[in-house]
């Protein structure tokens, strides 16, 4: 069962359950399909439900650990090709992409538990953001996604919502 947003809690804690919720609907959108499914473009740019993951999980590397300083695993990300973090590449399983996305928000966390909100980084085009700035971003990327996936998911078998149903 996903958690609530505290209605009396503080601020890093809410933004931090806030992106929960949503990193949760997001695997959730994933579950009881196989894998040609998750891999199907459901759109003429190619968008598909894992290469949307693989892209969440780079953007999550991306802003809470390249930009406070931290280190990452090799991102996907090419200079030449804006859609490589969301290209689901031959070679990768579903299981390698959902691992990945694993790995990205437990680094996420780790930043996020070290850091107060008013800490400031360098984001990648060379602004100072703080990590308030970064929490609400990363909120509101993934839910933007989440909501695609819900779009996605609905065309592949039907299965809408933005929250399983306990």
């Amino acid at each position: 069962m996903s958690r609530r947003v505290p209605f009396t809690g503080g601020e890093k804690e809410s933004l931090h359950v806030s992106l929960d919720r949503h990193r949760d609907v997001v695997l959730w959108k994933l579950e009881g399909l196989d894998d040609e499914q998750l891999r199907r473009p459901m759109t003429p740019s190619g968008t598909n439900l894992l290469g949307l993951v693989k892209h969440l999980a780079a953007v999550e590397y991306g802003w809470f650990c390249e930009t406070f300083g931290r280190g990452t695993e090799p991102l996907p990300f090419d200079e030449n090709d804006p859609d490589a973090d969301l290209r689901v590449e031959p070679g990768e399983t579903t299981a390698d992409i959902v691992a990945f996305y694993g790995r990205s928000r437990v680094a996420a966390d780790r930043v996020i538990d070290e850091l107060e909100v008013d800490d400031l980084g360098t984001a990648w085009f060379g602004d100072p953001v703080s990590m308030r700035w970064v929490l609400v971003h990363m909120i509101e990327e993934t839910a933007r996604h989440a909501g695609h996936m819900d779009i996605l998911r609905e065309l592949i078998d039907g299965a809408a919502g933005d929250h399983r149903r306990e």
